[in-house]
């Protein structure tokens, strides 16, 4: 079906409908979506994002490459 008329008829019942539950079970859905997937991460994760962000701005960094001849993956030039 196509988006356009599909999100017609949804409005239409939506101006049609009485029932509080409808309405506030669309807001739910609405308000889901927009979840900051920020929110959805544990303490430790934040934390942890945060240490690595810092880590970063100290220039405690190791380049791809450098892991990668660690690990013998590529050869040394």
């Amino acid at each position: 079906m196509d988006i356009q008329l599909e999100k017609l008829e949804l409005i239409k019942m939506l101006a049609e409908t009485q029932d509080p539950a409808i309405i506030k079970s669309i807001r739910k859905i609405f308000k889901k979506q927009k979840k900051d997937w920020w929110d959805e991460l544990t303490q430790q994760q934040k934390e942890e994002i945060e240490l690595g962000i810092k880590q970063v701005e100290r220039g405690e960094v190791v380049s791809y490459e450098s892991i990668l001849e660690r690990h013998h993956y590529v050869e040394k030039s």
